[in-house]
């Protein structure tokens, strides 16, 4: 879907609308490879050069990391870590993944 040409990384409702409601679906955004909150940390870092606030919204999916079992505990975390070493990262994201961790 994030090659149909109907999806615009630069409109916020189809952002919402897709990576939102993928990090809502237990099994995809929860599977046990951490592919899902793989997705979000690449889709979190490409949205947060074109639009902070957006991409902060979507890196809160991850900040109930502690709540998950211990892998994906661990790889939600990798996650964040990633996010948070991301070069020219804008405050937003950063204020959200760092608070995460340290929550």
């Amino acid at each position: 879907l994030l090659n149909h040409p109907a999806f615009d990384m630069r409109n916020p409702n189809k952002v919402y609308s897709l990576v939102g409601g993928f990090c809502g679906s237990p099994v995809n955004f929860h599977a046990k490879d951490g592919s899902g909150y793989k997705f979000l940390g690449e889709m979190a870092v490409q949205l947060d050069k074109i639009n902070p606030q957006v991409a902060s919204r979507m890196v809160s999916a991850l900040s109930r990391w502690r709540r998950f079992d211990e892998t994906r505990q661990s790889l939600a975390k990798a996650q964040l870590e990633m996010i948070i070493a991301t070069n020219g990262l804008s405050e937003n994201v950063f204020e959200i993944a760092s608070k995460s961790l340290a929550a």
